[in-house]
């Protein structure tokens, strides 16, 4: 499987000093790692890992950059938990599958694709405690919590030992490289209509909703 140049956006640990959400910074929460992880090659303390703490939730996870025993293993892991309105951004990873996993909560999915008889695909559902889900490599796709009062707790694992999310390619990045002008002309508006959308292309990963 090809690498691709993974963005410096992760520091220490996930190897994130800083992703962003839409207008907000990101804080990173360091977590003790037991000695008995430090001496083995083939234990990962996942939960005890550094977290990238954001408007919207929490990401951690374990790949080639931290746990060295996945390099070359096409293999890596991530623990997400979206808050009270908490949102993936929408994305798609170029280069690798997703299995998702559902640890705790309600979580609300939509996977767009492809398919052989040339149309697009949209799959749109819930999920919950105890479900896998499937998003196939290149496909579009994003969750969000459901609940109004519970966080949701969602395992990943990827087909890639490179570090998220540096195989990830969001909705504002995507719109923010087009010129306004080819915006306005695939969806059939004035280019004004775009004026409210920031112009930074960057990585959002986890955001929240707005009311």
């Amino acid at each position: 499987m090809p690498e691709i140049n993974r963005r410096t956006a992760m520091g220490a640990g996930l190897g994130i000093s800083a992703f962003t959400t839409a207008g907000t910074s990101t804080a990173t929460t360091s977590y003790p790692r037991s000695d008995q992880t430090m001496n083995h090659p083939h234990l990962f303390n996942l939960a005890d890992s550094p977290a990238t703490v954001v408007e919207g939730g929490s990401l951690r996870g374990a790949h080639e950059q931290n746990f060295p025993v996945l390099k070359g293993q096409n293999g890596s892991v991530y623990l997400i938990r979206l808050d009270v309105g908490g949102v993936r951004e929408p994305h798609w990873h170029p280069t690798a599958w997703e299995l998702n996993y559902v640890i705790s909560g309600k979580v609300k999915w939509t996977i767009l694709g492809t398919h052989p008889d040339g149309s697009y695909h949209r799959d749109t559902f819930d999920a919950g405690q105890g479900d896998l889900v499937f998003a196939p490599q290149g496909f579009f796709h994003y969750f969000e919590n459901l609940s109004e009062t519970e966080p949701l707790d969602v395992l990943v694992i990827f087909n890639s030992s490179t570090q998220e999310p540096n195989d990830d390619i969001g909705i504002v990045g995507t719109f923010n490289s087009m010129p306004r002008e080819v915006l306005a002309a695939c969806f059939g508006v004035p280019a004004a209509a775009f004026d409210q959308i920031p112009r930074e292309i960057k990585p959002v990963v986890i955001t929240r909703r707005h009311k």
